[in-house]
Formats: C-alpha cells, structure tokens, sequence
C-alpha cells in the first residue's frame, strides 16, 4: 500500500499538530528521528485512513506516541512480541522503532490497518515487524510470544482471554489501560484466576518525563489454561 497523496489543509480545516514534547528525545533517544517520520506520517495520514479521529492531532505526541513508548524499557531482551489490535501501530510499531532488538509480530483483523502497518514499517526500515492479518483468537499458532501488548482494545474481562493463550508459560501481558483499571482488575477476577495470571501489578510510567503518564497492567502468565 502506498501512503494516499492528499493536499496539505489550511490551519482552518484542521487542528495543528502537536509540538514535540521535550521528553520525546529522552524516551527515545538515537531513535528519535524515526519516531519523528513515524509521526509525521501518522499526523498527515492517520484521519484519512481512519487511524485516529480528528481531535487527536493536538495530542499525537503525548496520549499516543509517547503513551506507547514509555513501555519499550518493559520489553525482555530480544523478545518476541506481539501487539494485538496494533491499528494505527500504537504501540505496535512504536515499540519496534524504540527496540530494534525486539520482534514485533503486529496482529490487526482488518486489511487497510494491515496495509498501512506495512507500508509504515516498510518506509521506516523497520526489519523487526511482522504484520499478521487476523484476529488474536485466532493467531495462535503465530505464537507463544515473550510478551503479548495491546492498547485501546477492551476491557481487562475480555482482553485477558484473547491475549494470555498467546503468552509462552512465564511470559507477559503488557496491557496499556486507562485511569480506571483498578476497576478493569476487580471486574476481571475470574479471568486473572482462569487464565493463571501471576503477580498482576499496575506500573504508572512516564512521571516527569512525558505530559501524559501510562498505565501499564502487567502479570505474567504462569501456565496454560
């Protein structure tokens, strides 16, 4: 897929960009100018395709780009990851520009996200994705993974069981969620104890460094259900 040629809008037909944060060149260090193409990209295309709705370009850099990047440092040595419903490549690719150590394996059902994921890798020079068009009930023998993330998917009750089938015995579920997964923990009880999560935590990353922090629920996946 080749990016679409669009004119550029007039600063009255759409909102301006977010400015770089400061922190952005500290998440990222000599990354950091991929991770600028990747959001250029994803700012002049995102809406088109669908990526992202119209009123996240103010806040690209902060409640996405860097939402996802504060997570690389959680990523094992040389692991195998899979991102499930990567979508826009958040944090799918995002953690591929900021690891290029790891192996992402970006899991996505639907064929024009699919595209726009390789055609972005494909434009970065990043030779540590795979994109796998399917859903993540069904990717499984695209696995056991090191490390499975999502971010934006669905609630921790429905998420644990479509992601911990594809965590090798004493992997991880790197899950981004909102201000509320206090809640999402208590509400998924049973999955935590079905699926035989180990030592589920919430990390808050990125005080200090980014505008917006993360919440990142991890456990590790003691065996198979």
């Amino acid at each position: 897929m080749e990016h679409p040629v669009v004119s550029d809008p007039s600063p009255a037909e759409a909102p301006a960009v977010e400015l770089e944060p400061a922190g952005a060149a500290q998440v990222f260090g000599d990354r950091i100018a991929l991770a600028r193409r990747f959001t250029a990209d994803l700012a002049q295309y995102g809406e088109l395709l669908g990526l992202i709705g119209p009123l996240e370009l103010p806040r690209l850099w902060s409640r996405h780009v860097l939402n996802s990047a504060v997570v690389a440092p959680y990523l094992r040595d040389d692991a195998q990851v899979a991102d499930v419903g990567s979508g826009a490549g958040l944090p799918g690719l995002v953690l591929a520009i900021a690891r290029p150590d790891a192996r992402l394996v970006l899991i996505e059902p639907m064929e024009r996200r699919c595209d726009w994921l390789r055609s972005e890798a494909d434009r970065l020079g990043l030779d540590n994705v795979e994109v796998v068009r399917a859903r993540a009930e069904d990717a499984v023998d695209s696995g056991p993974f090191d490390q499975v993330t999502a971010r934006a998917v669905s609630a921790l009750r429905t998420l644990i069981p479509i992601t911990a089938p594809l965590v090798r015995r004493g992997g991880e579920l790197l899950l981004l969620k909102g201000a509320r997964v206090d809640d999402e923990i208590t509400a998924a009880s049973k999955q935590i104890s079905k699926y035989r999560l180990r030592d589920p935590e919430v990390l808050v990353l990125g005080e200090g460094i980014v505008p917006e922090v993360t919440r990142l629920f991890r456990a590790t996946v003691d065996a198979a259900s």
